[in-house]
C-alpha cells in the first residue's frame, strides 16, 4: 500500500506508552506501521498553518502519533548496553526520559524536512510463534533512487503488544549505530554525563534535516 508521509519516519524509531499501544494495530506488526504513517501523515497536513507559524509544534506531531509506536525502554537499555547493571534504577529511568526527548528532537527536525515522499510498506502475516519481525519499506521520491528500509519490531511477551525497536537503512541498523555512540561514551564518562548531554540537546531548535541518497 502506498502511503504519504515524513521523511522522519526514516531516521529513528523510540516510544512512550499513549492511546496507539492500545488500539487493534498494535497486534498487528503491519496493521501498526500503516495506521501510524497514515495518521502521521494527515496531521502533517492538515496543521501545516500551525506548523509554519511554530516549527516546536512538530514536536507535538512526534509524541502524538510517532513515538507511541516504538518501545522506548528496550531501545534504550539497549543503547546503555554492558552499563546497564552498573546504573541504578534511577539513572537509568532519567537516561530512558532524556533518550526520548533526544529522539522527539531528531524526529521533528526531520519533519522539518518533509516533502511528501511516498512510502511502499509491505504486508505479511504474523505466525503463532513469532517474537520479531521485519517490515519491508521502499521510500519512493520522483528522480531519485528508492530506498530500501526494514522497521523491526518485537512483541511484549508480557502484553503481547507489537512494538519498533530498530530500522535497517541500507544493511546499516540505526539501533547499533547509536548504541555504538553512547554505550562508549557511558562507559567513559558516565551514564549521568551523557544524560545531560542529551538534555542539552533537546534545548535547540528545530532544524531541518538535510536528507540525501
Amino acid at each position: 500500500m502506498m502511503k504519504k508521509v515524513l521523511v522522519s519516519w526514516l531516521l529513528l524509531l523510540s516510544g512512550l506508552w499513549a492511546p496507539l499501544a492500545a488500539s487493534a494495530s498494535a497486534s498487528d506488526p503491519y496493521a501498526l506501521i500503516n495506521e501510524v504513517a497514515q495518521s502521521t501523515f494527515d496531521r502533517l497536513s492538515k496543521e501545516q498553518t500551525e506548523i509554519k507559524a511554530n516549527p516546536e509544534y512538530l514536536r507535538t506531531i512526534v509524541r502524538e502519533e510517532m513515538l507511541p509506536a516504538v518501545d522506548v525502554r528496550f531501545s534504550a537499555f539497549r543503547v546503555i548496553g554492558n552499563q546497564l547493571n552498573s546504573t541504578t534504577p534511577e539513572q537509568r529511568e532519567r537516561f530512558v526520559e532524556a533518550f526520548s526527548d533526544y529522539l522527539v528532537v531528531t524526529y521533528a527536525d526531520a519533519l522539518a524536512a518533509y516533502k511528501e515522499q511516498t512510502l511502499d510498506i509491505g504486508s505479511g502475516q504474523v505466525g503463532a510463534d513469532d517474537k520479531l519481525v521485519s517490515v519491508p519499506v521502499t521510500v519512493l521520491e520522483p528522480n531519485k533512487p528508492e530506498i530500501k528500509l526494514e522497521f523491526k519490531l518485537r512483541q511484549n511477551s508480557r502484553t503481547g503488544e507489537w512494538k519498533v525497536f530498530d530500522m535497517v537503512a541500507e544493511g546499516i541498523s540505526l539501533l547499533s549505530a547509536k548504541q555504538a555512540e553512547l554505550s562508549g561514551l557511558i562507559r567513559q564518562n558516565g551514564i549521568d554525563a551523557v544524560t545531560r548531554q542529551l538534555q542539552e540537546h533537546t534545548n535547540k531548535p528545530v532544524t531541518p534535516l538535510e536528507v540525501t541518497q
